[in-house]
């Protein structure tokens, strides 16, 4: 678990760097307040009392992303090919098959970085913003936190079909996110059709593992459960978020339809180190 003063180094240091590129940084704040694996997940380099560097490792199943920041005024020191190297080690050492390297499309400092490696680019993920639009709530689908075995199973299998990760990957990812934030079963006529999952916290939320078994797909449901999500959210929070994969019309037509709007671009690279 990290401390709070690691916490508020890293927000601090986004910040700093967010402002000098003009980018957004994805850091998995509901993973970083969160961390509960008895790997390392996380690496640090301070000046004396300042974060100048930092990396954190994000397991998705079988899966790892990587995302970093080093602060404007020390890079070109060697401090995140030291943290990088640290990061690709504790990955092969947990056994991860997939290393996803994260950037924001506009930052160059990382497109000068990546340059480097032996990587390849994979996919662009858009990141969107709720603007405010007229939704009217649905009392066809029933919104119900995930606890019992049988969600737990459900999410599992959400995750094989509609992601197509392996079932074990899907266990393993579930099993730790089910702390994380609010995760939902989403059900029609007392039967499970689909999930999602909603972290919030500081004024956002952001949206996650949104998924409908593909039997059902097609005839509304999904609307109706981003629907009621985002009403619910928008009672106590300013800014709802949530990410889709450019290529994933379908599902960027939805969240357009919601009210969704791209502000940003995050690219991801397979490394093959």
């Amino acid at each position: 678990m990290l401390k709070a003063q690691q916490l508020q180094d890293i927000e601090s240091l986004q910040k700093i760097c967010e402002s000098h590129e003009n980018i957004k940084l994805k850091l998995n704040w509901d993973m970083l307040r969160t961390r509960s694996s008895q790997e390392t997940e996380d690496f640090f380099i301070y000046d004396s009392s300042l974060l100048v560097g930092f990396i954190g490792i994000y397991g998705f199943g079988d899966k790892v992303e990587l995302c970093g920041m080093v602060h404007p005024n020390f890079r070109n020191n060697g401090i995140f090919t030291n943290l990088f190297q640290q990061a690709i080690q504790a990955c092969k050492n947990q056994g991860f098959e997939r290393i996803l390297l994260n950037a924001p499309a506009d930052s160059v400092s990382a497109s000068e970085f990546l340059k480097k490696l032996p990587c390849i680019y994979s996919i662009s993920e858009y990141q969107m913003k709720y603007n405010p639009s007229p939704l009217e709530r649905s009392n066809d689908i029933v919104l119900r936190k995930a606890s019992s075995l049988e969600d737990i199973l459900a999410a599992i299998e959400l995750d094989v079909k509609c992601f197509g990760m392996t079932e074990e990957a899907a266990k393993s990812f579930n099993e730790r996110v089910l702390e994380e934030g609010t995760y939902y079963i989403i059900e029609e006529d007392e039967k499970t059709v689909g999930k999602i999952r909603v972290y919030r916290e500081q004024g956002e939320s952001w949206i996650y593992s949104f998924a409908v078994y593909p039997e059902y797909q097609g005839k509304g449901i999904g609307r109706k459960a981003l629907t009621n999500v985002v009403l619910d959210e928008a009672k106590h929070v300013q800014d709802i978020y949530l990410e889709v994969e450019i290529k994933n019309e379908r599902a960027l037509g939805l969240y357009e339809s919601c009210g969704f709007e791209q502000f940003h671009t995050q690219d991801y690279y397979v490394y093959r180190g």
